[in-house]
């Protein structure tokens, strides 16, 4: 703070402590522990939770796989706004009818979550320099050079342990922690006793007004240093999924913010008998008998708090890939008790370079300080406004205490932000490149993603289609399970016409198998699975939409998949047989409801070659297909049960196709999967082809593929590819 309002007397060290201690106050205090920690998500903290939480209330995401079923998982816990808050029922009306808002929404999670990555890469660089930094107190020698190449070392090492999980450091972190908030109130109170305890007049927040008056505008400049004693605010709810909210709150109110105050008013007693120490208060004020060890606590307790940081970006990136905004990548799950705690090698590498990078770029620690906050105010405004529309949408509060919190929290961070700002020159200008890059990849995957989805949707087959080609879809049924990859959650999918023109034979039983991600952290096991079927019962063609919440691990084998899956279908035909002989409806009833004529009516094949409705698919195979499929077939034409049927057939024709289903999955089962590659249409706007060709084909090509999330054997795949146009 003292670099930009230079110390003119003892009124100016209480004013800047004044500062201190309200900016703790309201941010870390009134705004997260006592509010933003209650908009979690089940446990789950961080922007894109927030926007997790929304889209659970509102239709506004911008991916159209939406289905009435999500809103009957038992985690889902949709609150139904009241009708006497009709405040709640038009803004969820309006969010969800205007394209525009929802892409205004999206924006802004965007926004956020580039500034968390942002904030993994400049934590680890200021908290290491400026605890290494107190060398120069400690040792003469040392200059600012020695010290950054300390702080390389250091952080290397940083990012090397971050592989082996948070439990099995997790010992150590706690005591140290504890024994760190102690020195800094014991200091503190030590200081307070040697030096001036007249600073205690800075709890009058009337000094604020003194300090502005007396400096104007180099008091706006050290705002940005005044924020840095607040920006842990943002992972201490980023790392919910740690902790419960009623033990952060507990452990902030009673142990961090009395150390944090006792420390700060400690230095400003301290500064108030030597003004020229104000470039190193902290360690200047250290008694010289305990300096080496509080120097060492002091450095442990950066490293875990970098390390804090980097799992907070960790769990971020999880929850957005999850949510379709972020390139698939390998995540490594470090702790078998806790499904939260994960690495993924390729972030954690790319935050070392880039924090190594702004280490050796950045000349001092006031610059990097002045990154630290761009990066951490452009979070802390991005949940404000989530904030607000939580308490909007779900909470249903009073709009004067709606307006209360967007208009004291929000008015206040952009002062500071208007602050860091005007600095941005010299040098933090790194970190706000680094956040822009990162959004753009979010958002060019996004946009490229919701494309591909559209351009599935208006492809996909006609239930006529099938139907004209019959049972046997005018080819071979091989005996065997066939499980489909697609992203689909209605309707046939294109890549299957591609399959059937391409294959001599298909599968005696279809799998339709959808990976969805809903908007809750966790799916229950036992409401996994999805079944539906999609054609006439003698087709032996099923939907399976597989859900999984963003902090869900998908962690089991194929073999463990394919089990749970066959499980799952057994029930459904048993609960389908239920249903019917209490309606007694037909099979038709079963069948996908679809408006076909939106859907296509003809295959092309790979090689280019056009099948219309008008002739049967590969028609010279039918003759002979039929003794072949014949014992797979010709007992389910009889399982059709009338609906006067006795209960004995019924349960008669139940167990012909749960055999039918035992023996294709003997016969074993293939994924079927399609390679796609996405295209611009010629008549696309340039723009338009920059992103998808290029931008977008990068991002794809050097991605994690869905092929390796399945774990599956090569002998067990089989690929078409696909051109999209879109």
């Amino acid at each position: 703070m003292f670099k930009k309002a230079p110390i003119n007397g003892n009124e100016d060290v209480i004013g800047a402590m004044s500062l201190v201690l309200y900016t703790l106050i309201l941010i870390p205090l009134l705004k997260y522990v006592l509010v933003v920690l209650w908009a979690n998500d089940d446990g789950e903290g961080g922007t894109f939770a927030l926007y997790s939480l929304i889209c659970r209330h509102a239709k506004v995401s911008l991916l159209p796989n939406q289905l009435p079923s999500d809103a009957r998982i038992s985690s889902f816990r949709l609150k139904v706004p009241s009708p006497e808050l009709e405040r709640s029922l038009k803004i969820k009306e309006r969010l969800e009818a205007s394209l525009t808002l929802k892409k205004l929404l999206l924006t802004l999670v965007l926004a956020g979550t580039a500034m968390v990555i942002a904030d993994g890469v400049v934590t680890p660089a200021m908290s290491v320099v400026s605890a290494v930094s107190g060398l120069k107190i400690g040792v003469d020698a040392i200059k600012q050079d020695q010290v950054v190449m300390i702080s390389v070392a250091f952080l290397v090492i940083l990012f090397s342990v971050q592989k082996f999980g948070t439990s099995k450091v997790g010992l150590a972190v706690g005591p140290a922690l504890f024994i760190w908030f102690c020195s800094l109130g014991g200091i503190g109170i030590y200081n307070l006793v040697k030096y001036d305890s007249s600073v205690l007049k800075a709890f009058n927040p009337v000094h604020i007004y003194y300090f502005f008056k007396r400096n104007s505008t180099k008091a706006w400049y050290s705002l940005g240093g005044c924020l840095l004693c607040a920006t842990g605010s943002e992972a201490m709810f980023a790392d919910l999924c740690y902790f419960s909210v009623r033990s952060v709150q507990l452990t902030f109110v009673l142990l961090v913010l009395p150390c944090l105050m006792l420390g700060y008013l400690g230095q400003a007693a301290y500064l108030m008998e030597n003004p020229d120490g104000a470039e190193q208060a902290f360690f200047s004020s250290i008694p010289s008998g305990v300096f080496w060890p509080v120097f060492l606590i002091a450095n442990i307790a950066a490293l875990i708090a970098s390390r804090a940081m980097t799992t907070a970006t960790f769990s971020c990136i999880k929850q957005s890939m999850a949510l379709g905004c972020f390139p698939r990548l390998k995540i490594i799950h470090t702790s078998r008790k806790f499904m939260g705690q994960i690495y993924i090698p390729v972030v954690n590498w790319f935050l070392l370079v880039v924090c190594l990078v702004s280490v050796c770029t950045i000349s001092s620690i006031d610059e990097i300080g002045n990154a630290y906050g761009i990066a951490e105010l452009g979070v802390m405004m991005m949940t404000t406004i989530l904030v607000t529309i939580v308490m909007l949408l779900i909470w249903q509060i009073n709009i004067i205490i709606v307006l209360s919190f967007i208009v004291i929290f929000l008015g206040l961070e952009l002062t500071f932000f208007s602050s860091v700002l005007w600095s941005v020159g010299d040098g933090s200008w790194i970190i706000l490149v680094f956040a822009i890059i990162m959004f753009f990849i979010m958002f060019i995957w996004n946009y490229g993603s919701k494309l591909k989805y559209e351009t599935e949707v208006k492809q996909k087959l006609s239930m006529d289609l099938m139907r004209e080609l019959g049972c046997n879809l005018g080819t071979i049924r091989a005996p065997g399970i066939g499980l489909l990859y697609n992203e689909l959650v209605k309707g046939i999918p294109a890549i299957f016409g591609h399959f059937l023109t391409t294959l001599p034979a298909i599968h005696s039983m279809i799998i339709f198998v959808c990976i969805k991600y809903v908007p809750v952290p966790v799916v229950p096991q036992s409401e996994r699975f999805l079944f539906r079927r999609v054609c006439p019962k003698n087709y032996h063609i099923f939907r399976c939409i597989a859900r999984y919440g963003y902090k869900d691990v998908r962690k089991e084998s194929h073999q463990t998949f394919e089990q749970l899956l066959i499980e799952s279908l057994e029930k459904f035909i048993r609960r389908e047989a239920q249903e019917r002989s209490l309606e007694s409806d037909g099979d038709d009833g079963d069948i996908d409801s679809e408006d076909v004529t939106s859907c296509s009516r003809v295959l092309i094949a790979p090689n280019g070659s056009v099948y219309s409705l008008g002739v049967p698919l590969l028609a010279e195979y039918k003759e002979s297909s039929e003794p072949i499929s014949e014992a797979s077939t010709s007992e389910e034409v009889k399982s059709g049960p009338p609906a006067d049927q006795t209960a004995y057939d019924a349960e008669q024709s139940i167990e012909r196709e749960l055999s039918f289903i035992r023996k294709a999955k003997e016969s074993g089962v293939v994924y079927l999967l399609g390679h796609g590659d996405i295209r611009a249409r010629k008549d696309s706007w340039f723009i338009k082809k920059l992103i998808i060709n290029y931008f977008y084909a990068f991002l794809r090509k050097n991605c994690r593929r869905g092929i390796a999330n399945l774990s599956v054997p090569h002998s067990h795949l089989m690929q078409v590819g696909m051109t999209y146009m879109v």
